[in-house]
């Protein structure tokens, strides 16, 4: 039996894949979150095999969870289930500990497909994932401004595209203020970029926000 946990700020969602989930013998659903750092609970207080993440979610979203969740139930498998393409996000989660990545508007049994792959403490990599690798592997080939950046840089990016403030920021990263102003100096110079705006447009450019 596979134990999974499921995380999306919508209910309706939630809902549809428990009921999903429970057509196939071998899968079970054994708790559910709204936020990523309900998710971080959810581990905490639960064994879960594989858990189902959303990217986007009000507070701590499921990108500043990742570390979180590895750091607390290193064991337990994470399938990035969201509404963003793969290349827009897959490649910067995968290292920094996702376990697979797919778009929800795969079919439906490839979610359970790779479940059952990433329980096995396998990665489920789809042939757009495999492309994207390979194309890095390819030292040829430039990797976007974006795909150069490290987890932290990433998020910190992330949260200023979208208006936070370095306090903010902070606090919800659990660092200092100088330190996230430390992480804008390093992106800035990494995405030959100069200003919030910049960062911001870059983003909406790129679909990483919407």
């Amino acid at each position: 039996m596979i134990k999974i946990g499921i995380v999306d700020d919508h209910a309706i969602v939630r809902t549809g894949l428990r009921d999903f989930f429970s057509q196939h013998v071998d899968l079970r659903v054994v708790g559910e979150a709204a936020t990523g750092r309900e998710a971080i609970d959810l581990v905490r207080s639960n064994e879960i095999d594989v858990l189902v993440m959303d990217l986007s979610m009000p507070g701590q979203s499921g990108i500043d969870a990742i570390a979180m969740i590895r750091a607390k139930a290193p064991d337990t498998g994470i399938l990035i289930l969201s509404g963003y393409p793969e290349e827009h996000y897959a490649m910067n989660l995968i290292r920094q500990g996702a376990s697979g990545y797919l778009n929800k508007e795969c079919d439906p049994m490839e979610i359970v497909e790779a479940i059952r792959t990433i329980s096995l403490g396998r990665r489920y990599i789809t042939p757009a994932v495999a492309e994207l690798l390979a194309r890095q592997l390819d030292r040829n080939s430039d990797a976007a401004p974006h795909e150069q950046l490290s987890e932290r840089e990433f998020q910190v990016f992330l949260k200023l595209a979208t208006g936070e403030t370095a306090g903010s920021i902070a606090e919800a990263l659990s660092l200092s203020v100088k330190t996230v102003s430390t992480y804008r100096s390093r992106l800035m110079e990494k995405m030959n970029l100069t200003s919030n705006s910049d960062l911001t447009y870059y983003a909406l450019k790129n679909q990483l926000i919407s």
